[in-house]
C-alpha cells in the first residue's frame, strides 16, 4: 500500500469518476406505523444531512445521496463506498401531508405524516 496522501485533486478526481461508473448502493429500511405516520429508518454511513435528498411523490417515497469521497486505497476488502445510496419505498395512499426527516450518527429517520398527500415534496434531513 502507499503511504503518500493523495492531493485534494486526486480525490475529486477519484470520487467523480467512482459515481460515474458506480451503481448506486441499495439501503436496506425499516419502517412502522406509529398512529400520525409511517416512520422509515435507514443507515446512512458516512455522509452528512446536506448530502441527502428525500423526495415524495403520493404513494412513493426516494432518498438518495451522492458519492461523498472515493478512497485512494489499496484496499485488501472493499464492500462499499462512501455514499452513492439510494432507495424507493412504495407508500400507502393515507400517508403524505408532510415529510420530516433527520440524521444522527448515520441512522436516517423520516416520518411520512398521516393525511391528504400533498403533489410532491422535496426534503433534506436535520442534523441531530
Amino acid at each position: 500500500m502507499t503511504s503518500e496522501r493523495p492531493t485534494d485533486q486526486q480525490v475529486l478526481d477519484a470520487t467523480a469518476a467512482t459515481e460515474a461508473a458506480m451503481r448506486p448502493q441499495a439501503v436496506p429500511v425499516n419502517m412502522y406505523e406509529t398512529g400520525g405516520a409511517l416512520v422509515i429508518v435507514a443507515p446512512m454511513v458516512a455522509v452528512k444531512a446536506e448530502d441527502i435528498r428525500i423526495e415524495f411523490q403520493p404513494g412513493t417515497l426516494r432518498f438518495w445521496a451522492r458519492l461523498r469521497s472515493a478512497g485512494l486505497r489499496d484496499y485488501l476488502i472493499h464492500e462499499w463506498e462512501y455514499g452513492g445510496y439510494e432507495r424507493q419505498i412504495d407508500i400507502p395512499p393515507e400517508f403524505g401531508s408532510s415529510i420530516e426527516a433527520s440524521l444522527s450518527n448515520g441512522q436516517l429517520v423520516i416520518r411520512v405524516l398521516r393525511g391528504e398527500p400533498v403533489e410532491s415534496q422535496t426534503v433534506k434531513p436535520t442534523p441531530l
